[in-house]
């Protein structure tokens, strides 16, 4: 490639026209696509402590909502839904939609309407999207409540939608104990989202 004069490499010609779902399909089948603001990102499948973070969080709030067994239901919760919000296609870790804003199930491979909650578990690859492009989409969208969980820092940040700005509701570390819009009907720990220290060899 080419240097300009401050001895920069130049970057490929930006694509011209904008990533489609057809792009998103003839992904690597071992990447996550997602189509933001007409460009095409892929990253590649989360690390295990992200997992392990997503999955915690999925399980712990399925009980209660989705089944009603100690929570009052009436809520899908749904890991990694390709969601497909006008020209946008993005895929959360978790998002969750009311029964009566979204009384029916599709049965579509993704969904178009928008969800009442999101949650994003942040890694280095995906930490620049997720906080920026992703999060005004969700605002646009009128997505009620995003949380962002970052394991590698142990936090969790519980934004409310109001105004159509994002207004941060709590920020929690290490082993707080959580009961946080939309889903203070019940309390866990934040540690239950880290993954546990390997025992120790005798």
């Amino acid at each position: 490639m080419a240097k300009d004069k401050d001895g920069a490499t130049d970057l490929p010609p930006a694509k011209t026209t904008p990533a489609t779902y057809q792009d998103v399909l003839d992904a690597p089948p071992n990447m996550v696509a997602e189509v933001v603001y007409g460009a095409l990102y892929t990253h590649p499948r989360p690390a295990p402590a992200h997992a392990w973070a997503s999955s915690g969080l999925g399980s712990t709030l399925g009980e209660p909502f989705n089944y009603g067994r100690g929570g009052p239901g009436g809520w899908w919760i749904i890991d990694e839904p390709e969601l497909h919000l006008g020209e946008d296609i993005v895929v959360p870790d978790l998002a969750g939609w009311r029964h009566e804003s979204m009384p029916d199930f599709p049965e579509t491979a993704y969904f178009t309407q928008a969800p009442n909650w999101v949650c994003e578990v942040l890694s280095p690859s995906t930490r620049s999207l997720d906080r920026g492009a992703k999060q005004a989409i969700y605002a646009r969208e009128g997505v009620g409540h995003l949380w962002f969980v970052d394991p590698d820092a142990r936090t969790l940040e519980a934004f409310e939608l109001r105004d159509n700005r994002w207004s941060l509701l709590k920020l929690l570390a290490d082993d707080a104990r959580v009961s946080l819009p939309p889903f203070d009907a019940i309390t866990f720990s934040l540690s239950d989202l880290w993954p546990p220290p390997a025992p120790k060899s005798a």
